[in-house]
């Protein structure tokens, strides 16, 4: 596994820990004892078990071979959306809930867009006996409500966001305002590569099973490395996931699909490693989409997972040192690929995913004759009430 962050957190020039006092000795904590529960055989051997048996690792890598012959692009897929709750989030929030109890904690609190990782963390806090509260904007419940009621049937109590645009950024604005008040019995199990330090770091580790499995698939599949490593990037945890195995492997290109929206226009987007430039969010040094004053800007993308401001520290890194590429998918192209994926393979691919395979398919010239792996985070089912009005369903 990589090297960085350093002991401060850093990726270079980004991450660090950018928060309260009060938070500091917590987040210190959090790290000490993420070092000690790495190294606790018996905690690995819960967290193996766990993945194996309750969320279904590993997740098979699959050959779309009529979406291949259709466009003369090798593609694979891995899996992820056959993760039990439907989507890469178990991964995290099965590692990060283990650390928990760990610690000692008896509550789990957690911020979710599409509601993907608050499902999750509801399954975790069901399974381990923990109490536990979702911090989700009013426009994503909304939008995704089949999660919003998966979430309290399995326990969790859902707490509306009403300030701000009502989305993802405003939930971790609530979930961190919890998190400083109850900090003594409560453990904040963020779902991505955000936030301070060491949280980017725990969250990266937990998802590079990902890859983990997908290096050893891909060759025993293809019999070589895949030319492209595709994943869709709002906060950038699932691509952080895929891409920790194969970033040192030569010949292998990194492309990160951010949310292209409507247009390139303020508002109308998510591109933040494309349009926006660093700055401070959320307790970490980072690229995101701000006004000339740092004011954070409105953001726009029909996936509600992939409509937060800003993006992990180390795909900042990764962007200014070429090690991966960051480009857009507009909202029609991902609904295309939604469609072209469910009506060619019989996969109904979350929107998030669709964003990576939707780019692919846009650029099809660029990737004929290639093998592409591209991570398939997560199910649609949740954005049926999208699709409904998109398709006339």
């Amino acid at each position: 596994m990589t090297a960085l962050p350093d002991s401060r957190g850093y990726f270079g020039r980004f991450g660090g820990r950018f928060v309260p006092e009060t938070l500091t000795k917590t987040l210190n904590k959090i790290e000490e004892a993420y070092n000690h529960f790495k190294k606790d055989d018996k905690m690995q051997k819960t967290l193996n078990s766990l993945l194996s048996t309750y969320a279904g690792r590993p997740t098979p890598l699959y050959f779309a071979e009529r979406l291949s012959e259709k466009f003369g692009i090798e593609i694979y897929l891995k899996r992820e959306d056959l993760v039990h709750t439907g989507s890469h989030k178990l991964n995290n929030a099965l590692g990060q809930g283990l650390l928990a109890k760990y610690m000692g904690k008896s509550r789990l609190i957690a911020e979710t867009g599409a509601g993907q990782h608050g499902v999750a963390t509801a399954t975790v806090a069901a399974l381990l006996g923990m109490e536990c509260e979702v911090f989700m904007g009013r426009t994503d419940m909304e939008r995704q409500s089949p999660n919003v009621k998966r979430m309290r049937l399995l326990g969790a109590k859902v707490t509306a966001v009403d300030s701000g645009s009502k989305t993802l950024k405003d939930a971790i604005n609530a979930a961190m305002r919890d998190w400083v008040k109850t900090c003594q019995n409560t453990h904040y199990l963020i779902g991505s590569v955000v936030g301070a330090h060491p949280f980017p770091m725990i969250v990266r580790d937990f998802q590079s099973v990902i890859s983990k499995e997908a290096i050893l698939q891909i060759l025993d599949a293809a019999g070589v490395y895949p030319d492209y490593v595709i994943a869709a990037v709002g906060g950038g945890s699932n691509a952080a996931g895929i891409f920790a195995h194969f970033k040192d492997i030569e010949g292998v290109k990194l492309i990160g699909v951010e949310a292209g929206g409507i247009s390139p226009k303020e508002g109308e987007h998510s591109a933040k490693l494309n349009y926006g430039r660093p700055g401070i969010i959320h307790g970490n040094h980072t690229y995101l989409l701000q006004t000339k004053e740092g004011n954070v800007l409105p953001v726009h993308s029909i996936s509600a997972g992939l409509d937060y401001p800003a993006v992990g520290a180390e795909h900042s890194y990764f962007h200014e040192k070429g090690i991966a590429q960051y480009v857009t998918c507009t909202d029609d192209q991902a609904l295309s690929a939604f469609k072209e994926l469910t009506m060619t393979e019989g996969i109904i691919p979350a929107l998030e995913s669709s964003h990576a395979l939707g780019y692919v398919i846009a650029n099809q010239d660029r990737f004929r004759g290639k093998k592409v792996l591209v991570n398939l985070s997560g199910r649609g089912d949740k954005d049926m009430p999208i699709v409904e009005k998109e398709f006339d369903l």
